[in-house]
């Protein structure tokens, strides 16, 4: 008889550190020469993924309710992905007064350009809208931006309670 299959858990490249590893990529892609620091791209990440909701084009993911938790978990995603990305050389790490920023890598406009799928367009066109409109500005009003949308998130789905408790 044969031996037993161990099964595995799926693979999900849902918030991977492939895939938060290429959304961070696309931001310092449309960045560039601009470099910036993890907090900076943590707030981008957000804004790139959630667009729809600070009057961009509509959102890359589906509006999930209480997405506020999503911010203390992204950290760590974004740097495994950022770690990934500078391990293949696309992304490039610099010391600054206060850390560290990262920069796109020269390689990395030519890997983005053979990424072709409806996904991949989409994103480099939110990374696009994100920095037109946020590169400019300082990280603590981006805070600012997020944690508002937060706030009328939370409290939409507050009144959709309240509504299903009349019932």
């Amino acid at each position: 008889m044969g031996q037993a299959m161990t099964s595995r858990p799926p693979i999900s490249p849902f918030n991977s550190s492939i895939e938060t590893g290429i959304r961070s990529l696309t931001i310092l892609v449309a960045g560039y020469p601009n470099s910036f620091d993890l907090e900076r791209l943590i707030e981008m990440d957000y804004l790139v993924v959630h667009s729809g909701d600070a009057d961009g084009p509509s959102s890359l993911h589906v509006s999930l309710p209480m997405r506020e938790g999503q911010l203390l978990v992204r950290r760590e995603l974004i740097e495994k992905g950022l770690l990934l990305m500078m391990s293949r050389n696309l992304v490039q790490r610099t010391p600054d007064k206060k850390g560290f920023n990262y920069l796109a890598g020269e390689t990395a406009s030519p890997f983005l350009k053979s990424l072709a799928s409806p996904y991949s367009q989409k994103l480099k066109e939110r990374a696009s809208w994100v920095i037109d409109n946020f590169a400019d500005v300082p990280t603590v009003s981006i805070r600012k931006t997020t944690r508002k949308l937060f706030k009328n998130w939370s409290e939409q789905f507050q009144v959709t309670d309240k509504l299903g408790d009349i019932r």
